[in-house]
């Protein structure tokens, strides 16, 4: 029989000494605050060796069928879990991944589609792995090449050009939020800020994908829906995976505004700002464990991870939302506890975007729990 989840019961009690009007006692409040932390890292332990014994190949990869991102994705993912770079799965995939420099100085598999996506991932796991130095050459020239695949001057844009500021997944077809959203995560970890002119050119891009009639948002999109909220890009005509009004305004959806509300603040814009406190309005009133509001089932993981990175940029272990202020670290990590499969796993029933595949969804969900400390 499948024991039953630790945290679940010590919440339960917790709700039940409520609901009587009894305090817990101190001692009680050591307990739920220790469960919580063994039950966090049994999570983590379990995905370990699942990654370890079924996840990984002979030459260091994870899912290579799918691109060198997985690999990058779920390497940075254990080491934010705290595996050390020197564990032999880990070293493997850091491996791995290096053999895949190029000589313009991104890492990426030749001939991809993806090669800013690949390099801004690979950046990500590179940087975590850093603390002697030993990545410092490859992560310069890493950073330059996302610099330069970056949608501004020097493909010829004006800053009045919707696509100006923002980054893709590398085939130059257009730039878009979740893309610029890697960008910005991988030009963070490096210690990059608002001062940096990368960072200013995609936070020009991020405020034209925010549903919000502005100054910031001068396309034609964001007055039609002006909920606050976020959309895919507002390039090449403007899109949204969540479709489109009558109108032809962008829908808003809640993985897009967790992105954009984390790009914002990691740009260095004031948690006051009109934009911030629009996305937060948006996402109080969309509040979800269950689904990725506005899309439902698909992109569930990337949207837990999306929705950690933005929440914890905030500052706040609480979030107030239209049913009242929600402790979102317990509310994520209680369903990502249910969620997780007998062998350590994670997958999406829902296949889109990836989300079929365990080691893609695993790595997203090590990413997440390394938010809920």
């Amino acid at each position: 029989m499948k024991m039953i989840n630790c945290l679940r019961i010590v919440l339960a009690f917790a709700s039940l000494s409520m609901i009587m009007q009894l305090p817990l006692t101190t001692a009680q409040e050591a307990a739920v605050a220790k469960t919580k932390v063994v039950d966090r890292q049994a999570m983590i332990d379990k995905a370990v060796e699942f990654l370890r014994v079924r996840g990984q190949a002979e030459d260091g990869s994870f899912s290579k069928q799918s691109g060198l991102g997985v690999t990058a994705l779920v390497t940075a993912g254990l080491l934010a879990a705290d595996v050390s770079r020197e564990d032999p799965m880990v070293a493997k995939s850091l491996k791995y991944l290096e053999s895949y420099r190029q000589s313009d100085g991104g890492i990426y598999a030749p001939n991809s589609k993806h090669s800013n996506y690949e390099t801004c991932l690979t950046i990500m796991a590179l940087v975590k792995a850093n603390k002697d130095g030993r990545y410092n050459e490859l992560l310069k020239g890493a950073e330059a090449y996302i610099k330069k695949m970056q949608w501004d001057e020097g493909e010829g844009l004006k800053s009045d050009d919707t696509a100006f500021g923002g980054a893709g997944y590398g085939s130059k077809s257009r730039p878009d939020l979740s893309n610029t959203s890697f960008l910005l995560d991988a030009l963070n970890s490096l210690g990059r800020d608002g001062n940096d002119e990368a960072v200013k050119r995609a936070l020009v891009f991020v405020s034209r994908c925010q549903n919000r009639a502005s100054g910031d948002n001068p396309t034609p999109f964001a007055a039609k829906i002006d909920d606050g909220g976020f959309y895919y890009t507002p390039a090449a005509g403007g899109d949204s995976m969540a479709g489109k009004t009558e109108n032809g305004g962008l829908r808003s959806y809640a993985s897009m505004t967790y992105a954009g509300l984390k790009s914002m603040i990691y740009a260095g814009v004031n948690k006051d700002d009109p934009r911030v406190q629009a996305a937060k309005n948006f996402l109080a009133q969309n509040y979800s464990l269950t689904s990725n509001p506005g899309m439902g089932s698909s992109g569930l993981y990337y949207y837990y991870q999306t929705m950690a990175k933005a929440l914890s940029a905030l500052g706040t272990d609480t979030f107030e939302t239209s049913n009242g202020a929600k402790s979102w670290k317990l509310d994520i990590l209680t369903t990502l506890s249910d969620a997780q499969k007998e062998d350590g796993s994670w997958v999406n029933s829902d296949p889109r975007w990836l989300e079929g595949d365990t080691n893609l969804v695993t790595g997203y969900t090590l990413l997440t729990l390394s938010f809920l400390k």
